[in-house]
């Protein structure tokens, strides 16, 4: 028997960024919210996961998302970047690099498995494109992320800044060799 569980890249049309759009706000406001100020999260929320700005994400030819569906239902998602700079010193060539800019999961699907089948997708996107490494940021405070990537094989290789509305917050910067 087959699993419910599909995950696929997402189709770059207006439905789809709707979707993420409305995906996005929910799974990042029930991850954050109550560590941020309300002012804050609203306009993060605004200025992140409007459909246009989804559409526009998509569209990008450096971006895929990566949709987790449960019986037809969107339950989690993945945006992936080739070539990101994150970590690196300027100058530094950013061939064979995908970033997991994103990684969400409902909280009702966290626990479940959900968030380690896309991650090990999003692994299998860098190999398919050949990247010799995968980053991501990750907020200092989430510890239970944190934890999350390190079975994954991340490492701490270096921390940016990270605005969410006016609250300039540190993401620790993992890196996974493939």
């Amino acid at each position: 028997m087959s699993s419910p569980l599909r995950i696929s890249v997402a189709k770059r049309t207006p439905a789809v960024a709707a979707q993420l759009a409305e995906l996005g706000r929910q799974t990042f406001h029930d991850t954050f919210a109550a560590d941020n100020k309300p002012e804050d999260m609203a306009e993060f929320l605004a200025a992140t996961f409007g459909q246009e700005k989804q559409l526009a994400e998509l569209n990008d030819p450096h971006t895929t998302f990566l949709l987790a569906y449960m019986q037809q239902q969107p339950v989690g998602y993945a945006k992936l970047r080739l070539g990101s700079t994150l970590g690196l010193e300027d100058g530094k060539p950013a061939d064979g690099r995908l970033e997991i800019e994103r990684l969400y999961v409902q909280q009702d699907w966290i626990g479940t498995g959900l968030g380690a089948a896309l991650m090990r997708r999003a692994i299998e996107e860098a190999r398919q494109h050949n990247c010799r490494t995968v980053v991501l940021g990750v907020w200092e405070r989430n510890e239970p992320a944190i934890a999350f990537y390190r079975r994954f094989g991340f490492r701490e290789v270096g921390q940016h800044a990270f605005r969410v509305g006016q609250d300039v917050q540190t993401d620790l910067i993992l890196r996974k060799g493939l």
